[in-house]
């Protein structure tokens, strides 16, 4: 067994489970879900410390038991549940997952003496009304309990092919279960096992059969296997068992008959006759009726995969769709239709590899978006306000590395929202809105892009006050009169801040120059919307990924360029008249852009060209070039750093011919032909 990949199949299973632990006690305050989300908190603390005994971190399992220990009184209706022991439950959660991340950097408990304070805390919950905690110090594991007599339970074990390949020990379960009491028997199954020159080493043939001596009941004993998740069959028969149901069990399971009579005589529970051997050829059918436990083994529908790998094979698709694209470009030279319908089939294969790899790496926001219930939560608490979060949208799927960047922004906006969007009680009260603020997160798709909304009900923001500041700090001509969205862009100027008084939380502009310039990084945009009074919304608009998109390929003179597809509503014939910046598209004047213009690129532009309208974020404009030469499959390319002034490309992507075409960023596009409409009203 490689105890490496055991320890990360424990580090990552623990973090699940905190994560499901934290959202349990986040969720406490719905009184329709109090007492699952209870019992879920309690399973997965339970679950936590029992895998932790299996690798011996009993640091880790103490201070766990403490804490499942308060979950037992509060399931129990002994302690009741309220905000404070709520906030404690969730440092022990933080605390926890620090002991599980310093065992994943390879640490021996380091911080086991920062559990102290945690301690001392829950121990002060499970004392007595009237009496005091003499000692922090927490009861054993597998400590006999005073209240209930112990039995001899017969245990049937037969452990999946896969254990070993997953990191996972026999020998440290059965150890672990002997903690629970006292192991009195024990018998190896082995006679299932295939001819030597039939084994694979990396399987697992293993069962045991054993008798243990404990007052624990049924679900105390099978939930020390529920870290298996179905890799292990395992059958319980109580106390007080007969001959006739030890019988019935020996007969169900051939191959251990001989290891159940051994256990049976040497304990002195029974006498079985064992069973015939089956056939090698024979089918082992295991009645699930038997026992108290029924086996649970299903085919998994998930596997882990490591991001790298992941990553490599995103590279290989790229160059794949490069090298499919170029053979389908050579076939179109030959006038052979065999060879066109192959390359036809293999652009179409590829496309298809193309998406199922995407979409490996595309993952549900909703996992993301309920982290916020815990800034939320702690957020209030520190500021003194009722909050309550709203989320929307959590089956939308981002690309994974997108996922993970965007959270830091977000956190930074939803911290602004609470500390200075959402009024006090007593204003809010005065303008005739609930006492408790609502943070809204939302997701949802557009042109082909995914916008994130975080929005408030609080006051919004003082437009006035911005333009005070900003004329203040020369960054505005007191003669001009802005729009509401150049106003409002104002806030991610550097240093920028409204604020009377800034917090150590947050200001409502400091550090927003920090998110745009993170969201940037990612190819996205951000825009804010306010109304006085009503509330704040700030949009992000993300790519659904970063590694490749569908793309318009055209043409201007000798350079080629690629239009995101998402973008694009449609295309119409442009016939040059003048030095037109727009031209009439069915009664409504579009603002257009020459790409040779706006590239100065020497050519000379033909009688007739293209116009493709392209449309972002509730902006549209046209783009005039010579000629569309169809759809890509662009591989995106990061761009040299000779391109870093140029604001209007995003990328480049190899084709086919091995010609570079550059990417265009149509946001930044957009946002400049804005800017230059503005300027030549103001002139």
């Amino acid at each position: 067994m490689n105890l490496d990949e055991g320890l990360q199949a424990f580090v990552t299973e623990a973090g699940e489970l905190l994560a499901e632990m934290e959202a349990g006690l986040l969720n406490l305050g719905d009184p329709l879900a109090r007492e699952e989300s209870i019992n879920a908190i309690f399973r997965a603390a339970h679950t936590i410390k029992g895998t932790a005994g299996l690798f011996a971190l009993d640091y880790i399992v103490l201070f766990t038991h403490a804490a499942e220990s308060v979950l037992e009184e509060v399931r129990n209706g002994a302690l009741p549940l309220d905000d404070e022991l709520v906030a404690l439950l969730l440092k022990c959660a933080d605390q926890i997952g620090a002991l599980v991340r310093d065992v994943e950097r390879g640490g021996r408990g380091d911080l086991r003496e920062q559990c102290s304070p945690q301690l001392e805390a829950l121990h002060a919950y499970l004392a007595p009304s009237s009496g005091t905690v003499e000692s922090p110090s927490l009861p054993a594991l597998g400590t006999a309990r005073d209240d209930a007599a112990s039995g001899n339970w017969l245990v049937s074990l037969e452990f999946g092919r896969d254990v070993f390949r997953h990191g996972m020990d026999p020998a440290s379960f059965i150890a672990y279960l002997g903690r629970l009491g006292r192991i009195i028997a024990l018998a190896t199954v082995d006679d299932g096992l295939p001819p030597p020159g039939e084994m694979d080493p990396e399987s697992c043939y293993l069962g045991f059969e054993l008798v243990l001596e404990t007052s624990a009941d049924e679900e105390e004993i099978s939930k020390i296997f529920e870290f298996l998740h179905g890799e292990c069959t395992l059958r319980l028969l109580p106390p007080g068992s007969g001959n006739e149901e030890y019988q019935r069990l020996a007969d169900a399971l051939p191959l251990h008959g001989a290891a159940i009579a051994e256990v049976l005589k040497v304990s002195g529970l029974g006498q079985v006759a064992p069973p015939a051997l089956p056939s090698p050829s024979a089918p082992l059918r295991a009645d699930p009726a038997v026992g108290g436990v029924t086996s649970r083994q299903t085919d998994s529908r998930t596997i882990r995969v490591d991001a790298e790998r992941l990553g490599q094979l995103i590279t290989l698709v790229g160059e794949l769709i490069i090298a499919s694209a170029r053979t389908q470009m050579i076939g179109n030279r030959f006038k052979d239709t065999d060879l066109h319908d192959s390359t036809s089939a293999l652009a179409d294969l590829v496309e298809q590899v193309r998406d199922s790899a995407l979409q490996l790496r595309m993952v549900k926001i909703g996992a993301t978006f309920n982290r916020f219930q815990r800034v939320v939560h702690d957020v209030a608490r520190e500021i003194g306000k009722d909050i309550r979060l709203v989320l929307g949208g959590e089956e939308v799927e981002l690309d994974k590395t997108l996922v993970e960047r965007i959270g830091d922004p977000l956190t930074h906006l939803v911290r602004n929202a609470i500390d200075h969007g959402i009024e006090p009680a007593e204003v809010r009260r005065q303008r005739g809105k609930p006492p408790y603020g609502t943070v809204t997160l939302n997701a949802f798709h557009d042109s082909g892009s995914v916008v994130i909304e975080v929005s408030d009900d609080g006051g919004g923001l003082q437009r006035d006050r911005i333009i005070a500041c900003a004329i203040e700090r020369g960054l505005l001509d007191p003669e001009h009169k802005p729009s509401d969205s150049e106003v409002f862009a104002l806030t991610f100027e550097p240093g920028f801040s409204t604020a009377g008084q800034v917090t150590n939380l947050s200001g409502r502009g400091v550090g927003m120059d920090v998110v745009k310039r993170n969201i940037e990084a990612l190819r996205g945009s951000i825009t804010i919307d306010s109304e006085a009074g009503c509330g704040t919304t700030v949009r992000v608009r993300l790519p659904l990924t970063l590694a490749i998109m569908d793309c318009m390929l055209v043409t201007v003179g000798a350079s080629r360029f690629a239009i995101p597809l998402g973008t694009i509503e449609e295309c119409v014939e442009y016939e040059r008249d003048g030095q037109r910046d727009f031209v009439d598209l069915r009664g409504e004047v579009l603002p257009t852009a020459s790409l040779r213009e706006l590239f100065r690129l020497r050519s000379s532009a033909p009688r007739r060209e293209s116009v493709l309208v392209v449309r972002h974020a509730g902006q549209r404009a046209g783009l005039v070039v010579d000629s569309l030469q169809g759809q890509c499959q662009a591989v995106i390319k990061p761009l040299s750093p000779v391109f870093s002034g140029i604001s209007c490309l995003s990328g480049s992507t190899v084709l086919g011919s091995g010609d570079v075409a550059l990417i265009l960023d149509i946001p930044a596009l957009l946002k400049q032909l804005q800017a230059r409409s503005a300027g030549n009203l103001a002139a």
